[in-house]
């Protein structure tokens, strides 16, 4: 396979940090400096630590990847707005034509939906008919997706407080809130490893698992009201939740990225549109740098979810069915790294392990839910 001798070359990293970066992380800043005057009072030691740790991450996230610094803005402006809206009274919702059709959290997620499902076409379509313009319009759409699902989970936030003040929480704490980060932390790892390597060929596999993750958001929604905001359990009502699921979710998101990455290198690697697609050189280096930052972050939450465990169950493992699979997802992708890393391994049975570690994954992450019981039943469908 000549394509094997082809290079790996992802785009520079850090840039020469300009005005505009320091403005950015200025604005950040005085975001924070108004969050703990606004909501100060609402936070423990903990989430008031959170927060400004936030800052940093976000600003030097801001100068390695300016897509990503201005999808904050944008986001900002457009929660800000739809929260102004609201004029504290959640029935405005129904009332005023800009919450209605555009920045209530449910019309935002829904708007969220609808562009993923149009980017995945455009991806495809680009694909198939050598379009690159197709394939720029699904890349800006993927923008609008995530942005628009990040705005509905900014309302979202707000709107538990209006609901009430025991109410109000961070919205990552059921199935569906989770469904939604997600989406948004699947198309925004997409986005940057598209940019990282110049090209936005792999919108065509990617995409199609985060479409996959609306339709079932769309069927829990209707099936079960899952869109309705719930007080959470005294389990949940934890800052420990704040930082373990998004980590979490940044490693389901990459671990569903290079699984898509190894269909196209096993299509790639046999010839099925292999004109079309990046090198398998890059498609394996894609894959190997998606699955290292989704176990680290995975490893990560994990951690974090003992120490989670430790404060309210008073131990730091019990093998509950899902601390056991977690377990059994961080072997996977462990051996994976250690096959890849110390035994020089390639190829397509790497590729075909990604595959599978999703499903490994995607029943960590759905099927105990819906087969098992233990301690975190709260999550069940």
């Amino acid at each position: 396979m000549t394509d094997l001798a082809h290079s790996v070359s992802p785009q520079p990293g850090f840039r020469r940090i300009t005005r505009g970066d320091w403005l950015a992380a200025l604005a950040l800043a005085l975001g924070a400096a108004f969050a703990l005057r606004q909501y100060g009072s609402y936070m423990d030691v903990y989430e008031k630590a959170i927060l400004l740790l936030t800052v940093p991450a976000l600003a030097v996230l801001g100068w390695h990847w300016h897509g990503l610094r201005n999808l904050l803005a944008a986001t900002a402006c457009a929660a800000l707005l739809g929260i102004e809206l609201y004029q504290h009274d959640l029935a405005r919702a129904e009332q005023v034509f800009w919450l209605k059709y555009f920045f209530s959290s449910q019309t935002a997620i829904a708007w969220m939906s609808a562009l993923v499902f149009f980017s995945t076409g455009a991806f495809w379509l680009g694909l198939l008919a050598r379009a690159p313009f197709a394939e720029r319009v699904g890349t800006a759409l993927s923008w609008v997706a995530a942005g628009a699902g990040l705005t509905g989970l900014m309302v979202r936030w707000y709107e538990s407080y209006l609901i009430g003040a025991d109410v109000g929480h961070i919205p990552v704490s059921n199935l569906y809130e989770v469904f939604v980060l997600f989406i948004i932390l699947t198309t925004l790892l997409y986005l940057y490893y598209a940019r990282h390597y110049a090209t936005n060929k792999l919108g065509a596999f990617v995409m199609p698992v985060v479409a996959a993750a609306v339709g079932f958001l769309l069927w829990y929604s209707f099936s079960r009201d899952a869109h309705e905001i719930q007080p959470l359990i005294p389990a949940l009502q934890s800052y420990w939740m704040k930082i373990h699921v998004p980590a979490n979710f940044v490693g389901y998101g990459a671990f569903a990225l290079a699984s898509m990455v190894g269909v196209a290198y096993l299509c790639a690697s046999r010839g099925l549109l292999a004109s079309r697609l990046p090198s398998v050189a890059v498609l394996d280096d894609l894959m190997y740098r998606a699955i290292g930052i989704g176990f680290a972050f995975f490893t990560v939450a994990t951690i974090l979810g003992a120490l989670w465990a430790a404060e309210a169950w008073g131990t730091y493992w019990q093998w509950d069915p899902k601390e056991t699979w977690a377990l059994i997802v961080w072997l996977n992708y462990a051996a994976w790294l250690h096959m890849r890393l110390t035994k020089g391994l390639r190829g397509a049975v790497l590729a075909w392990w990604a595959i599978i570690g999703l499903l490994v994954t995607s029943f960590a992450f759905l099927g105990v839910n819906m087969f098992l019981s233990g301690l975190h039943s709260y999550g069940s469908l």
